[in-house]
């Protein structure tokens, strides 16, 4: 008798279960998240009909989902692209005694002993076929105002790679990269570095064991390099990589070892040349007309480094924040300054474009390392779509991680029916997960969607529930 009643019962109720289940369950699943987790989640269809919509329009860190913005906004706004980028080479030029190395925004400028192509050894061997003496050396950053952070910047983060100074003058992606070796227990490890532009403070203690707790420290423009913490006498060599505050000094500081490796006399000393941020640098104070700047010498010698486009590739695979920074100055240069706010001007045009709300998104830095920026899951999906309707949109998507394959997704969605099916850009920083991007689901429809996790607690990650959420979404379409 029971049994007869319970079937017709469950017989109603399967098909209102089916009704709600996605919403239902993708709210399940996020929930399971730790608590205090808060979540934006909105996935549309090939039409823009939402599919999911989870707090669609609460504004969210996005952390490098901050990338998207910039590297579209190169896509929307710079010609050539996918040409040698003639424009942001370095260069260098005799100006009386002196030799001036000058940057152009170029972000891939390399002192590498095996360089081969954008190497500052072709400028130094410019220099020395044509004179065997110069006075100072001066590295010149003055195409971009002098803006190293941007507004909303942990200052913690500045010795460190995420961190490191911004400037039209890069080199070696503005990092000292130096390599701690364990030593006897209880004497402190070997540190050595490649150069000798900081003073290490080897506060380190090698202990028993395998395992490295080690860190390091430097105050914001100090020389002082401090490693502290212990390293494990059975523990392989643990590299670190160490920010440059000052880039322009540090290629300055570079080049000048190179010239006197060529026999080059310096008779002088090193030193940078910035041009400080103005008024006139914000183009809401100045309007739409550039900058005043004096004309240009011509250069003794200038290099061409690969096309923007493999560098946006390299941005959004990887998310190398630096190089993120000096594309959203790059794309500022078509309003002539060069400075964060020129850069924005561009990135609001293509917004606007793009039918974006104005409250969907507010950002002050290239590279989501502001912890000021903020985006809404409707927003991004509206931009997203945007730029899949865009003649330059597959070749912008094919700069983006793909799920279990390889960039910052490489270990991601693997065994899952979204390995290999999904190409979205991540985003990491503290108390925040983003996830953004396309998706083929189950039935081979492209879906677009924005995920965004914001107020994670502490030692916790919110990445496994938007995956495991997204999985849901594909397999019910």
């Amino acid at each position: 008798m029971k049994r007869s009643l319970l079937l017709p019962l469950l017989l109603v109720a399967t098909p209102a279960l089916a009704q709600q289940s996605l919403q239902q369950r993708v709210e399940a699943k996020l929930g399971e998240a730790p608590t205090g987790t808060r979540f934006g989640l909105v996935v549309t269809d090939a039409d823009g009909k939402e599919i999911v919509a989870v707090n669609p329009d609460g504004r969210f860190m996005p952390a490098s989902n901050t990338k998207m913005f910039t590297t579209a906004a190169a896509y929307a706004s710079l010609v050539g692209l996918d040409r040698p980028d003639t424009a942001g080479g370095a260069a260098v030029r005799i100006e009386g005694q002196d030799v001036i190395l000058e940057g152009h925004g170029d972000a891939r400028l390399s002192s590498a002993a095996d360089c081969k192509v954008d190497c500052l050894a072709t400028l130094a061997d410019a220099v020395a076929a044509k004179t065997r003496q110069v006075r100072n050396v001066v590295g010149d950053d003055t195409a971009f105002p002098d803006q190293r952070w941007s507004p909303g910047m942990s200052w913690n983060n500045i010795p460190s790679r995420y961190g490191t100074g911004i400037s039209a003058l890069t080199l070696d992606d503005n990092e000292l990269v130096i390599e701690v070796t364990p030593g006897a227990i209880g004497a402190p490890p070997r540190v050595t570095a490649p150069i000798d532009y900081y003073a290490i403070e080897n506060r380190a203690v090698t202990v028993a064991g395998s395992e490295n707790r080690l860190g390091y420290d430097r105050a914001p423009n100090g020389t002082p390099l401090r490693i502290t913490g212990t390293i494990g006498a059975d523990a392989t060599p643990e590299t670190q990589r160490v920010g440059i505050d000052d880039p322009a000094h540090y290629a300055a500081w570079r080049f000048e070892t190179l010239l006197k490796a060529r026999d080059v006399e310096v008779t002088g000393s090193n030193a940078a040349r910035h041009r400080p941020l103005m008024p006139s640098d914000d183009p809401a104070v100045r309007g739409n007309a550039p900058p005043a700047r004096p004309p240009a010498q011509a250069p003794l010698a200038k290099l061409v480094p690969p096309p923007l486009a493999e560098d946006i590739v390299f941005i959004n695979k990887v998310s190398q924040n630096l190089h993120a920074e000096l594309l959203l100055r790059r794309v500022g240069l078509k309003r002539g300054g060069g400075s964060i706010a020129d850069g924005m001007v561009e990135v609001r045009a293509m917004l606007d474009t793009a039918g974006v709300p104005r409250t969907a998104w507010d950002l002050s830095d290239g590279s989501g390392m502001s912890t000021y920026n903020r985006a809404a899951p409707r927003g991004t999906v509206q931009m997203l779509r945007w730029i899949s309707a865009q003649p330059w949109g597959a070749a912008w998507r094919a700069t983006l991680p793909i799920g279990g394959v390889d960039g910052t997704l490489s270990r991601r969605f693997k065994g899952t029916l979204l390995e290999g099916k999904v190409f979205a850009k991540t985003g990491t920083i503290n108390a925040t997960n983003a996830l953004s991007g396309y998706l083929i689901a189950k039935s081979g429809k492209m879906l677009t969607f924005a995920s965004f996790a914001n107020d994670v607690p502490a030692d916790a990650s919110a990445t496994k529930f938007i995956d495991a959420a997204l999985v849901l979404v594909a397999e019910a379409n």
